[in-house]
């Protein structure tokens, strides 16, 4: 089984270079196979949307915490690692420019040597949507859109796309992702529409907010939604995280290998950067020696 992270960088206080180039090599050095960055370009104060990961639906963080964008993050990452994945966790596709979106994607992939995994969601925050003229009621459908234009931006030498949506004239985008067609997408979502967006166009599926016992059954219902769109469930890579849930042990590990997880993403942060690299190491000696001897049930 393999272990990423996902940092804790919202706030003034944890949004800043030291933090996130001291993390990043921390979580390298130990040994961790990859490093996740979450998406949102603005918060509000009071939103009316329910966050689908809370009981009472309310965001976890303050609006004036902000986060950083996801791709420069992995930009200044790639900069100061060598070999731990990257990834967006999760990128919200509908809600931004699928040009700029699959510019960036490319770019990064070129600059981190092929390390780029591109976590993409469709996002829950309707008042994030208006602040930038999207369309949230269309959000599923947008990102389906918007990923077809890109891949052919990834991909063609002379890219187009015309949709119901979207329309681009012939046009030239350099360079492509050193990973080829492009780097792995991982859809996010727990629905049965997020996993048949995994299955109809994914590589991986990143659950979130899940107990290991809450994994079989999304795991099956996308293993049905896989072989129906006449590919084979080992082509999938299931990457999950408990997100604020209690489960980081080794018993977790074992809970979640053998529910076909291939893949666990922890949550990590710290009161300043040496404690940020020190949890990160310790974490690290805790778990990854006995991750890398628990198979996935679904890949024995």
């Amino acid at each position: 089984m393999r272990i990423g992270l996902m940092m804790a960088l919202a706030g003034e206080s944890t949004t800043t270079r030291e933090r996130l180039i001291t993390g990043a090599q921390a979580a390298e050095a130990a040994g961790f196979n990859s490093l996740w960055f979450p998406e949102h370009v603005v918060l509000v104060d009071s939103p009316v949307s329910q966050y689908p990961y809370a009981d009472d639906g309310s965001f976890p963080a303050q609006a004036a915490s902000g986060m950083l964008e996801p791709f420069v993050a992995i930009a200044m990452a790639a900069g100061v690692t060598q070999k731990i994945r990257l990834g967006t966790g999760i990128c919200l596709v509908p809600q931004r420019s699928p040009i700029y979106t699959a510019k960036l994607v490319a770019d990064c992939d070129v600059l981190s040597g092929g390390r780029l995994d591109f976590g993409v969601g469709i996002g829950w925050l309707r008042e994030e949507f208006e602040a930038l003229g999207a369309d949230f009621d269309e959000r599923g459908h947008t990102c389906r859109e918007y990923l077809a234009a890109m891949h052919s931006l990834w991909t063609d030498e002379i890219s187009q796309h015309h949709g119901r949506l979207l329309s681009i004239p012939p046009v030239r985008m350099a360079p492509k992702p050193l990973q080829k067609p492009s780097p792995p997408i991982y859809f996010g979502g727990e629905s049965d529409n997020a996993l048949r967006r995994v299955a109809d166009l994914g590589q991986g599926w990143y659950g979130f907010n899940l107990l290991p016992d809450e994994v079989p059954g999304r795991v099956a219902a996308l293993d049905a939604f896989v072989r129906h769109c006449g590919r084979r469930p080992a082509e999938i890579d299931i990457t999950v995280s408990p997100y604020l849930k209690p489960a980081r042990d080794i018993a977790a590990l074992e809970a979640y290998g053998a529910a076909g997880v291939d893949q666990v993403i922890l949550l990590v942060g710290g009161r300043s950067a040496t404690e940020l690299s020190d949890n990160i190491a310790r974490l690290g000696e805790e778990l990854l020696v006995a991750a890398a001897t628990i198979p996935s049930a679904r890949r024995s």
